[in-house]
């Protein structure tokens, strides 16, 4: 439900001041009311002068200093290195040998990509992703973020999981 103050300011350009006092009514009537789930928000943005006819089509990330995911599960397709270091965290992980088992079957790597929501890969392991699993994780689009030795991964995890993204679609 929309409250009454923005009701009349939809179709125009939002202040900051209205955006939080909104937030914050949203906030404040989570408190009051709490809920057996988890309450999300949905943001919708117009762009004005922007024909999807002409111009080009855009998508990108945001990285949020919250994060909003908690749940997100992420696998890592390491080297042994990463596995030892993501089994000692308690983080799903394949190595080489695990991938060859697929077999670029294409059930299973759709199954794979359905399971986990994120995929992180060793910088030795990421140029033979293609060649081991086929196109089956770039078509679900959750293609591996590079992960490096000298980076720790569950700070990389939680980047991944305070990243959004976000993507021009088709009018109707």
């Amino acid at each position: 439900r929309v409250p009454d103050f923005l009701a009349s300011s939809i179709m125009s350009k939002v202040t900051r001041d209205t955006l939080f006092e909104c937030v914050s009514a949203v906030l404040q009537g989570s408190k009051d009311k709490p809920r057996k789930f988890l309450e999300t928000v949905e943001l919708q943005i117009a762009l004005k002068n922007y024909d999807p006819q002409k111009d080009k089509r855009f998508a990108g990330t945001v990285k949020l200093r919250n994060i909003p995911r908690q749940k997100l599960s992420v696998c890592v397709l390491g080297d042994q290195q990463h596995c030892d270091e993501a089994r000692a965290n308690n983080i799903a992980c394949m190595d080489t040998e695990d991938l060859k088992k697929l077999n670029k079957n294409k059930k299973l790597v759709k199954k794979l990509a359905k399971k986990y929501d994120a995929f992180l890969a060793s910088d030795s392991l990421i140029k033979q992703i293609p060649r081991l699993l086929g196109p089956g994780l770039n078509k679900a689009g959750k293609f591996p973020t590079l992960i490096t030795h000298n980076e720790s991964m569950v700070a990389k995890i939680n980047d991944v999981k305070a990243t959004i993204k976000f993507q021009m679609k088709k009018a109707r």
